[in-house]
């Protein structure tokens, strides 16, 4: 298997672990060095980061579905579907409503270790399913 075979693999195998809650075995997929970007504010490096990353998650239950797999050298591109429940997302109850987005990771993944994950993904449909309304701000005045 090459190695951009072997990266897509692990791509895969990161978020049917995340689906599966298996954050240990998630831990070991990563570096010590680990770092998430776009995810929480201010996750620490490395296992440690995964494991406050469920933290913020409370319970929930979800599975994740993988679209597609993009590499080119230790770069793997996934874009993925969640279907999940949880009681709420970013302080927003869901009242046991089901939410599905989208989302795409790129993992940095060398030697076999993830030390590098962006996260770009459809938080704002997921809180309007959730019945989230915004309101338009009210202009300050100027001094």
């Amino acid at each position: 298997m090459s190695s951009i075979e072997a990266n897509k693999t692990i791509a895969r195998r990161f978020l049917d672990l995340v689906s599966e809650h298996k954050i240990e075995e998630l831990c070991e997929m990563i570096s010590p060095s680990w770092r998430m970007h776009g995810g929480p504010p201010a996750l620490p490096a490395g296992p440690e980061g995964i494991r406050t990353l469920f933290g913020t998650f409370g319970a929930v239950e979800q599975t994740w579905s993988v679209e597609d797999v993009i590499a080119e050298g230790d770069k793997v591109v996934v874009r993925a579907k969640n279907t999940c429940t949880q009681a709420s997302f970013l302080g927003v109850p869901s009242h046991g409503r089901q939410q599905t987005f989208t989302a795409m990771f790129i993992h940095h993944i060398v030697e076999g270790k993830i030390v590098e994950t962006w996260r770009n993904a459809d938080d704002l449909g997921r809180l309007l399913q959730l019945g989230a309304r915004f309101e338009p701000g009210v202009p300050q005045a100027s001094t």
